[in-house]
């Protein structure tokens, strides 16, 4: 997905934009996460893309301290 404008700059590549129909669906693709899903993990670990990665993971390091 490298051609994609969310995902190609380092500051996009860090933070997920739920209020941009077109990332969200990137993003889904990418983390292999239904929109719902994103939605979930963003509202607990917030919107740095690793974070949001760990957490649909399950590891530990998602966690909020």
């Amino acid at each position: 997905m490298s051609d994609s404008k969310y995902l190609g700059g380092e500051q996009d590549r860090r933070r997920i934009n739920l209020n941009d129909a077109q990332a969200l669906h990137d993003w889904s693709k990418a983390l292999h996460a239904s929109p719902d899903e994103l939605r979930r993990a963003i509202s607990a670990v917030g919107d740095d893309a690793d974070r949001v990665s760990e957490y649909l993971k399950g590891t530990p390091s998602g966690a909020k301290p």
